[in-house]
């Protein structure tokens, strides 16, 4: 098995990105067998799509390298890098944009999301960023990729595209990676707004939790989380149309591990002020051990850099071997 999951450097790491991506990386990592590879990198070229400060992102890469490894992944075990460290990346993007189509991008719907009315404003990394995606994970013949449901599309796209060079060149190079998508990486709200995901780039610090809140303001934030006047319902069935009350249910069954039907049901009949507490303190003891070892290892950065280049040689040596294979089935000449 080989797995192959990427996270962008960009804005304030959040609940969100500790719960859909950091902390369920580090569950696969304990799950690897003697002869499975993982391979998990910093998004830095998906990063400039859209413009990017350089000094904000070379911190940003930093910062999500040390958030990972505060977690508890352990570049010992797994292949943590940044992307742009892999010249292969790119490389192969470029192949495989010579493979897909047109109209197979333009039906995807982050770039009409992303790009919103004003499409023909958008760089053209924006609108290819699925192909870069593709070879992100066909560099390493990836068989598992762990993404979110708005992820998911991406994927089947990068299916397409492996099938297609396979058949075109007559060869079968890439295997069809499948998407792992696990109860463990819930879909985390805004906590301003049920309908909107959490994000890095609203304009309100309420909407999120960060990972360097402290305990004060995680408990704020969370007592002034929306919800909704009704009380809990005895079964998380009876939370269906009501999504920021879904959303804290949720919350709180991801970080406690138990299930949104026993939470309902031991607070069943109660408003959310009996709930909030609860989830302020499960969040808290979460994260705070994470944000104290996290800002330990912002303080050495070059000991940060060195896991990055590590880990970049070790997966270029993957990514160099898929490549000369695809040069051969292409018919590049060799130097």
């Amino acid at each position: 098995m080989r797995i192959v999951s990427g996270i962008q450097p960009t804005g304030q790491i959040h609940l969100g990105n500790y719960l859909g991506a950091i902390r369920r990386w580090v569950r696969m990592q304990a799950d690897l067998g003697p002869e499975d590879r993982a391979f998990f990198f910093i998004a830095d070229l998906h990063a400039i799509t859209l413009p990017q400060p350089p000094g904000a992102l070379r911190a940003a890469t930093r910062e999500i390298a040390a958030a990972l490894i505060a977690a508890g992944l352990d570049p010992g075990r797994v292949l943590l890098f940044n992307q742009a460290q892999v010249p292969e990346h790119a490389e192969l993007a470029w192949v495989l944009m010579c493979i897909a189509r047109v109209g197979w991008l333009n039906r995807m719907t982050q770039f009409k999301e992303k790009s919103g009315r004003d499409r023909e404003g958008a760089s053209v990394g924006l609108y290819t960023y699925p192909v870069l995606q593709a070879a992100d994970v066909l560099a390493y013949k990836a068989t598992h990729v762990p993404v979110g449901e708005d992820q998911k599309q991406h994927l089947e796209l990068a299916r397409d595209i492996a099938a297609r060079f396979n058949a075109e060149m007559g060869c079968d190079i890439f295997p069809l990676p499948e998407p792992t998508i696990g109860p463990e990486a819930p879909r985390v709200r805004s906590l301003r707004d049920g309908a909107a995901k959490m994000s890095k780039s609203d304009p309100s610090d309420q909407s999120r939790i960060n990972l360097l809140d402290p305990a004060d303001a995680i408990a704020a934030k969370i007592r002034r989380a929306k919800t909704d006047p009704l009380p809990l319902p005895e079964t998380a069935a009876g939370l269906k149309g009501r999504p920021e009350a879904e959303n804290l249910v949720g919350l709180l069954a991801a970080l406690t591990g138990e299930s949104a039907d026993s939470i309902c049901a031991r607070f069943a009949g109660r408003g959310f002020a009996a709930l909030k507490p609860v989830l302020a303190e499960a969040i808290i003891a979460e994260l705070a051990p994470v944000a104290l070892r996290f800002r330990e290892l912002l303080a050495t950065p070059e000991a940060i850099d060195a896991v990055l280049v590590e880990g970049a040689a070790r997966a270029r040596a993957t990514a160099a071997a898929t490549l000369a294979e695809v040069h051969a089935a292409i018919g590049f000449l060799k130097p």
